[in-house]
């Protein structure tokens, strides 16, 4: 069970006109599944338990939301509880509380932060993926060190995403779901935009031509990122897993 602050869960789903309460078995199972794992648990596992329990009614015809349902009940008993379950990374895992995250951190231990280049190298995959190593030296006017790459991977952070089909098909990377899980996102468009983070822009003609691209969109639910002494780029980690 992590110790993260839980980001803001997603809006609870419309349900079906007459769709009963979930019994509470269903509801207990969940809540168990949840707790017991240590990954996101997707709802498509949940729907699985579910059926190889038989707690989904013979008169269901909607599965989805009826497991949504379920999920539902369960974050609602833990409302304003000290902990809760969230969408994060593609499925569901218990959360601290956002109001109490901070008054742990000098109870916790927290585990050594990523040094500032590899969290720049970070944030350039995450909002450039997949894109190669050279693309990340470009965009960073510097050269990228192996250790840097060699960190990331240990933290399974970053992910090889095929080869490019260029000279000497170099490998493209990209960010993992262990990413999305660390700082707390549902999906790669709860990042902040890339326009919120650029602070000084130096005088870099990539970086400025790449600050000008199509960026992923969607709510900054997460202050998630990275900081770099070249770039300029801040993120933010606050509530997020270090490594």
């Amino acid at each position: 069970m992590a110790a993260d602050a839980a980001p803001p869960a997603a809006p609870p789903a419309a349900l079906p006109a007459g769709l009963p309460a979930p019994p509470e078995l269903a509801v207990r199972l969940v809540e168990a599944l949840v707790f017991a794992s240590a990954d996101p648990v997707s709802e498509r596992v949940i729907a699985e338990l579910l059926e190889a329990q038989g707690q989904v009614p013979a008169d269901i015809e909607d599965l989805g939301a009826y497991v949504r349902g379920v999920i539902d009940a369960v974050v609602a008993r833990y409302d304003g509880r000290g902990v809760a379950p969230v969408q994060v990374a593609g499925g569901w895992q218990f959360r601290t509380a956002p109001d109490l995250a901070p008054r742990l951190t000098r109870v916790l231990h927290r585990p050594r932060r990523l040094a500032r280049a590899t969290m720049e190298t970070l944030a350039i995959v995450a909002y450039h993926q997949p894109c190669t190593r050279a693309e990340i030296e470009e965009i960073r006017g510097v050269s990228l060190s192996q250790q840097v790459l060699d960190t990331l991977l240990e933290a399974s952070l970053i992910v090889p995403r095929g080869r490019k089909e260029v000279p000497g098909r170099p490998i493209l990377w990209g960010t993992s779901a262990d990413f999305l899980r660390h700082f707390g996102l549902r999906d790669l468009r709860d990042l902040p935009r890339r326009e919120e983070l650029l602070v000084d822009v130096p005088d870099n003609p990539a970086l400025r031509a790449h600050a000008g691209s199509a960026v992923p969109q969607g709510p900054g639910t997460a202050e998630a990122g990275a900081s770099g002494e070249e770039s300029g780029v801040t993120i933010l980690a606050e509530g997020a897993d270090d490594v």
